[in-house]
This record gives C-alpha cells, sequence and structure tokens, in this order.
C-alpha cells in the first residue's frame, strides 16, 4: 500500500495527524485494509477502533504498527479483547538472507536498513543513528521518562552482560540506582524487544539451581555497535565474540521450533543448558558452542538426564550432522537455517 494511499495513516506525518483530528468520521467509511502506522502516538485511538471492528458486516480491518510497550500492550488488549492479534515483527532472519550471508546477518543484525546497507560503515551509522531515536524518541513516546545518557550507559553495561547470568547489583552501583530501578529498565529494554531475559527452569531435584535470569540482545548488530565492533575482523578478535554467536544462534533456534516456553538451565555444582524450549509438550534441550567439532560434555549428560530431555540439540558452526549419545546430536547452524526456510516454503 502507497503511502500516499487513503487508507494508510503515518502518525508522524501531521497531514495523517490532521486527516485524525476527527477520526470516526475519517475511518468508518474506509473499507479493506486499514494501515495505521506509529499508533504509540495515538493510543486514544484504540477506543474507537474497538467501535469500528464490533460493525456486522466488517467493511474495514486494522492493520495497526509501531513500537510497543507492556503499557500499550495492555492497554491495546483491554480496548480490542477478542478482536486483536498481536504479531511481533522482527529483522530478517537467517532463513530469509540465505546462510551464505551468515557472516554479514551477524556483524549487521536482521534490522533491514543496517543489514542492506551499502557498506559496513553505512550500516554502522544507521544502528548508531537507530539507538538514539530508541533512547530520545521511542522510550519518552512509550511514557517513560528517563535520562537518554543513562539508559545508554546501562544498555552499554548490558552488552557486556550479553550471555551472561543477570545481577543487578553491579549496574546499580555503576550508576548510583536502587536494584529495583535497574530491574525496571531491563524489563523496559525487554518490554521494546531490544533484549531477551531467559528466565531459569527450575526441577524438584536435590540440587542448588540458579535462579536469576540470562539476558541477551535480541539484535546482534545492536549488540556489536555498542560494543565498538565495526567489521568482521573485530569480532572474530573480540573477547564476546563466543557469547555473541551464542545470542545469535538461540534466536535463530527459537524461531526455527516456535517453542511454547523458553528457559536456560544451571546449577551451583557447574552442570549447565544453554536452552530448554517446551515444543508440543516435550522437553528439548539446546548447546551453543562456537567449535569446529564439539563433543559430548558432562554437564550435557547430567541436563539430559536430570531434565529428561526428549533430545538435546548441539548447534554449531559446522558443516556435519552427527551423532554425540543417547538422543544427543551436533547440529550445524547452517543445517538449522536450511530446515526454517524449507518449512516456510511449505507454509
Amino acid at each position: 500500500m502507497a503511502p500516499s494511499a487513503a487508507n494508510y495513516f503515518d502518525l508522524e506525518d501531521p497531514e495523517s495527524l490532521a486527516r485524525l483530528d476527527e477520526p470516526m468520521t475519517s475511518l468508518k467509511n474506509l473499507k479493506g485494509i486499514v494501515v495505521i502506522d506509529e499508533i504509540q502516538r495515538r493510543p486514544d485511538l484504540f477506543p474507537i477502533l474497538r467501535v469500528l471492528c464490533d460493525r456486522k458486516p466488517l467493511p474495514a480491518r486494522f492493520l495497526i504498527l509501531g513500537s510497543a510497550s507492556p503499557e500499550l500492550l495492555k492497554q491495546s488488549s483491554e480496548s480490542l479483547a477478542g478482536r486483536l492479534e498481536s504479531i511481533p515483527l522482527s529483522g530478517f532472519s537467517l532463513s530469509e538472507v540465505g546462510y551464505i550471508h551468515h557472516p554479514r546477518h551477524w556483524l549487521r543484525g536482521g534490522l533491514p536498513p543496517s543489514y542492506l546497507a551499502k557498506t559496513a560503515q553505512d550500516s554502522s551509522v544507521w544502528r548508531k543513528n537507530y539507538i538514539l531515536n530508541v533512547l530520545e524518541r521511542d522510550i519518552p513516546q512509550l511514557g517513560f521518562s528517563i535520562p537518554s545518557a543513562t539508559i545508554l550507559k546501562f544498555w552499554t553495561m548490558l552488552a557486556h552482560y550479553n550471555g551472561q547470568i543477570w545481577n543487578a547489583a553491579e549496574p546499580a552501583r555503576s550508576l548510583s540506582l536502587s536494584e529495583p530501578t535497574v530491574r525496571r529498565y531491563l524489563n523496559l529494554m525487554e518490554g521494546i524487544f531490544m533484549m531477551r531475559q531467559l528466565r531459569p527452569w527450575h526441577e524438584n531435584l536435590k540440587k542448588r539451581q540458579v535462579k536469576s535470569p540470562k539476558i541477551y540482545f535480541r539484535d546482534t548488530g545492536l549488540l556489536h555497535q555498542l560494543l565498538g565492533i565495526r567489521s568482521g575482523t573485530e569480532l572474530l578478535s573480540h573477547p564476546k565474540c563466543g557469547a555473541s554467536w551464542e545470542g545469535y544462534a538461540l534466536e535463530e533456534t527459537i524461531r526455527h521450533f516456535e517453542p511454547e516456553e523458553t528457559y536456560f538451565w544451571a546449577t551451583h555444582t557447574g552442570a549447565e543448558l544453554d536452552l530448554l524450549m517446551i515444543v508440543n509438550g516435550r522437553r528439548i534441550g539446546v548447546e551453543f558452542k562456537r567449535a569446529d567439532a564439539p563433543k559430548q560434555t558432562p554437564s550435557m549428560r547430567i541436563a539430559s538426564e536430570d531434565l529428561g530431555l526428549k533430545r538435546l540439540l548441539v548447534i554449531y558452526p559446522g558443516e556435519r550432522r552427527y551423532s554425540l549419545g543417547d538422543r544427543i546430536e551436533a547440529l550445524p547452524l547452517k543445517e538449522l537455517a536450511q530446515l526454517t526456510q524449507a518449512n516456510n516454503r511449505l507454509a
């Protein structure tokens, strides 16, 4: 649909805002698909959309786009209960761009303008401006009055925690904030889909289990921007390279399996599992190893037995799929991306 179409409203465009000064009058006679972009600027439209969605027969359907906060999602769900389907949109996946472009996709991330930029420098400049826009425009528009410099410092600190178990004490001390405030900031970054908090799984075992979440960047391009990584060479030599690849592979794995629930598991004695997924009611474990030929470890065997896993997959950047033991298998990230691509074609 062209931005100039009568059924398209960009709420950052003064003309579209003017057309919606009387929203019921502007929307009630439209037919087909009506697109309203940047809805977070006009949450007052939700009650009106509820009335328009209750008409019979229904002459129009509404595609609502924009940045989402927990409060906005709650408000839309309350106003449009039973009438709304929420579809989170992420950037390009590895299966969409093709594994041949894996180095570029990992470095730049999946946000389209970053991935498609003509040069690495153009990509970096776009990501820098995107981060500033999130801090200075999107977060305030969602109702959060937090100094952008504070959130930028916090977000940069999160980059150094990527792939680690979260502890609010150190960031709180560094920012001279309380731990509850720092946890609220992390929940905000998760709520706007910048971060993923992987909650710990608790099994009824006679072992002390970790109860804090692990955190990951949802997009590695933003992670690398905040870490000051500008090229593939810098990435491969960076101390956070392994953690970056783990988060990258984790996101691709979750996209492929579309699990009902996701967790990680760890004990204080050293046994751990990077990802525990509930898929069709079954427990599937995943380990991420940036190694040429990963081998079975005691931790894998313990996790498989203690958690009653149906399968345990070890995702690695190699070429060959092979067995590591009973219900434990090494699976190349390349093959996972190809399986996802095949499934999308069948769908």
